[in-house]
């Protein structure tokens, strides 16, 4: 009877930090399980999991990193830039797996995409040439769009990158382009007002994870406003946005996972290089179109990944 109880207790337990709620990733946690499962490990049976979520309060983050990094644990899943910046900042032993949307040599937290000599290495979905391709698809889901806007949060690394991409995509395609800024639930709303004044006739939604916990906000003053809009993941387009374009998630957060269960057996961070994904996936949804009296082309339907209808 006592030996299930002392394996149970010599099982090792992992941190998971992540600035969204529970309600909003599910699908990421159980996408970064299966890469565990693939490597030998599952939750509640070899491998414990010390969760830390900071709901949408991006202040919490350094003391829930603090507390993880005090912790014997074998690895921290770090989701998002501040996550895996903070923890990077609390512990130089503790092994970091990385999920971000930054060039991850730039943003401090690897010296080398192939090896690196600290204790992280992981995931980046870092690629600003897509927003470039978002804008493309997005004129061509509405032709007729001379004045688009760009949403971004000025608090993420990526907006001066971003917006250089976003804005040379629009000179290409000769559209005018506005760029606005929300960081807060009051910011979302004068943007989208802002954007009716200025008779934007379609937006592109940046990625963030700020605007990943608000999703249904967001979708809804797309739809309020009338506004044409595609986002970098499909969360959004199931929450009510119009369109989207960006990598599929489920997958990286399984590399995540894979790469979770290999420094549990033994290999360390810096052996292992930092992994971009290939494998990216376009959404659409029929009834905001609908709602939105947008006619999807043909052309667009054939390549959509999902449709919902």
């Amino acid at each position: 009877m006592a030996w299930p109880a002392a394996a149970v207790a010599q099982q090792p337990t992992i941190g998971y930090l992540d600035p969204r709620s529970p309600g909003t990733a599910p699908g990421f946690v159980s996408s970064w399980r299966v890469g565990l499962r693939e490597a030998g490990y599952v939750e509640g049976q070899n491998l414990a999991v010390e969760y830390r979520w900071t709901e949408g309060h991006p202040d919490n983050m350094k003391a829930m990193a603090a507390d993880l990094a005090r912790r014997p644990l074998a690895a921290i899943i770090a989701a998002g830039n501040l996550a895996a910046a903070t923890v990077k900042a609390a512990t130089s032993t503790i092994p970091i797996i990385f999920i971000v949307g930054v060039d991850p040599v730039a943003f401090g937290l690897v010296d080398g995409l192939n090896r690196s000599a600290g204790n992280a290495t992981g995931v980046t979905t870092f690629s600003s040439e897509m927003v470039a391709k978002r804008l493309e698809l997005l004129r061509e889901m509405v032709p007729g769009a001379a004045v688009a806007a760009a949403l971004t949060n000025p608090n993420n690394p990526n907006t001066k990158s971003d917006t250089h991409h976003v804005e040379a995509a629009a000179r290409a395609l000769a559209m005018q382009i506005h760029v606005l800024s929300a960081s807060d639930d009051r910011d979302l709303d004068v943007a989208f007002a802002t954007a009716k004044d200025r008779l934007v006739a379609a937006m592109s939604v940046h990625s963030d994870q700020f605007f990943d916990t608000r999703r249904r906000q967001i979708a809804a003053l797309a739809e309020r406003y009338g506004i044409p809009t595609i986002f970098n993941n499909r969360e959004f387009v199931v929450a009510g946005g119009l369109m989207s374009y960006g990598e599929n998630r489920s997958d990286t957060y399984r590399l995540a996972g894979g790469y979770a269960g290999r420094v549990l057996r033994g290999e360390k961070p810096g052996d292992l290089p930092v992994l971009q994904p290939t494998n990216f996936e376009l959404a659409i949804n029929l009834r905001t179109a609908k709602t939105l009296g947008v006619t999807v082309p043909q052309s667009i339907l054939i390549r959509a990944d999902e449709v919902i209808e």
